[in-house]
């Protein structure tokens, strides 16, 4: 269940960048502990500039923003890895930079690893990584500050479809496992569904809100409920309002 306190408020949130380009307009919404939002849009909407905004990484011009927890964690589209550290060592790297001591950032390491199922390969390169392996290591990365809030930028893009519905497993079961609270931004209808409890559908640039629908099916969600009639269903009409937001 999802917590009446939010971790992170959007609330009438607008972005014009220095150009004059209009990014967002009039967003609004919130994101609680124990709910996975995901957000679809038409490509150049303000997906991405919604997460730069709840990250602190750039400043809205109009609106407010409330981020009720210190520790977040952001997955970027691509794994980011540093190719001159160890599994280990990528993942260790936030621990490291908060300065938290060897012996419990190890441990918090490989307790992330273990989580993602990146258990024996400690010691690989990402040279030597699959490009699912390299975004399990950015999952257990971002897992080792154990963050309350996550926020997701198409991290499964890159990867080929079958690759992408192990990790939209591997994701929805650590969800169901912590409940921390989560902002996923995607171009899949059917990755939005299958992650989320409410998805959010943008506009055309400006982006803004145009439609927005929970997601009823209970955690943990397995591969089978792609073919339900009621995950078709709810695709559809997800569908159908993208392609009214063009």
């Amino acid at each position: 269940m999802a917590s009446a306190h939010p971790a992170l408020i959007f609330d009438h949130i607008g972005m014009t960048y220095p150009n004059g380009t209009q990014a967002i307009s009039d967003v609004t919404f919130q994101v609680r502990p124990g709910e996975f939002v995901s957000i679809v849009g038409p490509s150049g909407c303000g997906k991405s500039t919604l997460l730069k905004i709840a990250s602190g990484l750039i400043k809205h011009t109009s609106g407010s923003v409330t981020v009720e927890e210190d520790k977040i964690g952001y997955v970027f589209q691509d794994a980011t890895l540093l190719d001159w550290r160890t599994v280990a060592q990528n993942v260790e790297l936030p621990a490291e930079l908060h300065g938290i001591p060897r012996s419990e950032r190890t441990k918090l390491a490989q307790a992330a690893i273990d989580l993602v199922g990146l258990s024996g390969f400690e010691k690989h390169y990402p040279k030597s990584l699959s490009g699912g392996m390299k975004m399990r290591a950015s999952l257990a990365r971002t897992l080792t500050l154990k963050p309350s809030l996550f926020l997701f930028d198409e991290p499964f893009g890159a990867v080929d479809e079958i690759t992408r519905e192990h990790l939209n497993e591997e994701t929805q079961r650590l969800f169901g496992q912590e409940r921390f609270a989560g902002l996923f931004i995607t171009h899949s209808i059917g990755e939005a569904v299958f992650m989320s409890t409410r998805v959010h559908v943008m506009s055309a640039r400006p982006g803004r809100i145009v439609a927005s629908f929970d997601v009823p099916f209970d955690y943990p969600r397995n591969p089978p409920l792609r073919f339900d009639p009621a995950f078709t269903e709810l695709s559809a009409e997800i569908s159908s309002a993208l392609r009214s937001a063009y």
